[in-house]
């Protein structure tokens, strides 16, 4: 065992493991929380969807002096959703390896919606432990952001310092984080695998901008957002509500399909409605995704 500090920027990005196989709900049995190790001090956890049929994904990211949890999950029982269980025993098992006199964790949001809020209450008195409210003002204010969402500001766990970047445009407070380490962009419910409801067409543009930038300037890997919608048939998604999803597509996805996902907002900008394409689903406009949100 060492509490030697740890360089989080020698080899950046380092190679992660994401050889992983999601369970998708189809099997007879399977845990509340799937725990998936991209690298000793990076873990993918995911609610089952057996339990919620949004099936969300969280991350969380250790460095010296602290960790960070992005999202709390759908739900906020912890016999069924034991995030908080699951979250001490990584910290714990970690903390075993790297000594530390004192340990913080951060509980902040990709953006506010409640299948990403749901699990905040399982910290609450939690010792060292900070849960980011989710509005604009809490977000700015917390993250220190001197212009939103224009700025990027760098939030540090020790040595392991994670960008913070306006993203608006799902979610008026909405937050997309890169972390140099393992080179991801964590991009909630803007970009991923599924369905990308677009509140805000203007906004969403410049958020997946501000994503192109830090992809041009850094390197970016791969982009993780917080749910798999999307089928094994291009084009395809699996039904709003399914509580299984046979044939799931990879959660990462790559730099390239950000500048295409730009390229095709950018031709539907002026044009509500559904957009589909072989990775991603664009619902364009709130009464569009209002409509299809909204209970028959």
């Amino acid at each position: 065992m060492s509490s030697d500090t740890i360089d989080f920027t020698l080899g950046a990005p380092v190679d992660i493991d994401i050889a992983v196989t999601w369970l998708d709900g189809t099997g007879p049995t399977e845990p509340l929380v799937q725990v998936h190790a991209l690298d000793e001090h990076t873990f993918v956890l995911r609610q089952s969807l057996k339990v919620h049929y949004e099936g969300p994904f969280v991350f969380l990211l250790l460095g010296n002096t602290g960790a960070l949890l992005i999202d709390s999950g759908a739900t906020s029982d912890p016999e069924t959703w034991p995030l908080r269980a699951t979250v001490d025993r990584i910290i714990d098992d970690w903390l075993a390896v790297h000594p530390r006199k004192s340990y913080s964790l951060t509980v902040a949001h990709s953006h506010g919606h409640g299948d990403h809020t749901a699990g905040d209450s399982q910290f609450a008195g939690r010792r060292n432990t900070v849960v980011v409210p989710t509005g604009v003002a809490g977000v700015r204010d917390f993250f220190g952001f001197a212009s939103w969402p224009d700025a990027t500001v760098a939030f540090d766990l020790g040595g392991r310092v994670v960008s913070v970047i306006g993203g608006p445009g799902h979610e008026e407070a909405a937050t997309i984080f890169y972390d140099p380490w393992t080179g991801i962009l964590f991009t909630g419910d803007t970009v991923y695998p599924g369905r990308l409801y677009v509140f805000d067409m203007p906004q969403f543009l410049a958020t997946i901008e501000r994503a192109l930038a830090v992809v041009a300037s850094v390197p970016v890997r791969y982009l993780m957002g917080c749910h798999i919608e999307m089928s094994a048939s291009p084009g395809q998604d699996h039904p709003l509500g399914s509580n299984a999803h046979p044939g799931e597509p990879p959660l990462e996805m790559l730099p390239g399909q950000l500048a295409r996902l730009h390229e095709r907002a950018v031709s539907i900008a002026g044009i509500p409605g559904v957009h589909g394409y072989d990775d991603v689903i664009i619902y364009n406009g709130k009464e569009t995704v209002q409509g299809f949100l909204r209970p028959a």
